[in-house]
């Protein structure tokens, strides 16, 4: 069953990523745009990086190849139980651990919907040792597939509309974590 996400609150963020409100999803993604947080979680596994094609019916960058998941937590919501329920929901994985790799802010308007993005995102990454197969909500996913990181940076770089606007800085974040742990 399909939710709207787009009533939901956000938390407004300043520029230093501390809470100074909330609005709506769709508030916060109308021109000219609220500065809110965000998550974006990447899987990474033996066969590369876990992407999703955003379904058609998204109001933001949709048909665009993105991260594994993401979306907005809850005002005061604890991010990584959010981010886990959020990757069950859309992708329909679960027990996967996740940790957070980092934070960066981005805006990006997207000129197909008339909306912007403008967002604090907090990078979590989740590490798998095979390659699950998900279950994703049709809703929310047009398309899967894992693609070898350096693969995708070279098509990233040589085809950026087939992307979404954040997945470069999801990939520094969690390129840069799985770096530090080796």
């Amino acid at each position: 069953m399909s939710v709207n996400r787009e009533v939901h609150p956000v938390e407004l963020v300043d520029d230093a990523g501390r809470s100074i409100g909330t609005c709506s999803v769709a508030e916060a993604h109308t021109l000219p745009g609220r500065h809110h947080r965000a998550y974006s979680v990447l899987l990474l596994g033996p066969d590369g990086v876990l992407l999703q094609r955003r379904a058609g019916v998204k109001t933001r960058f949709p048909l665009r190849w993105s991260n594994t998941t993401c979306g907005h937590p809850a005002p005061g919501g604890d991010l990584p139980d959010e981010a886990a329920t959020r990757l069950a929901e859309e992708m329909g994985l679960t027990g996967i651990p996740l940790r957070e790799v980092g934070e960066f802010d981005y805006r990006a308007e997207d000129a197909a919907t008339n909306r912007v993005e403008d967002e604090h995102d907090h990078v979590l990454v989740g590490v798998v040792d095979t390659a699950p197969a998900p279950t994703p909500d049709p809703s929310e996913v047009a398309e899967w597939r894992w693609v070898p990181l350096a693969e995708l940076r070279a098509d990233l770089a040589a085809r950026p509309d087939e992307y979404t606007p954040w997945l470069g800085g999801v990939l520094r974040l969690a390129a840069q974590a799985a770096a530090d742990t080796h």
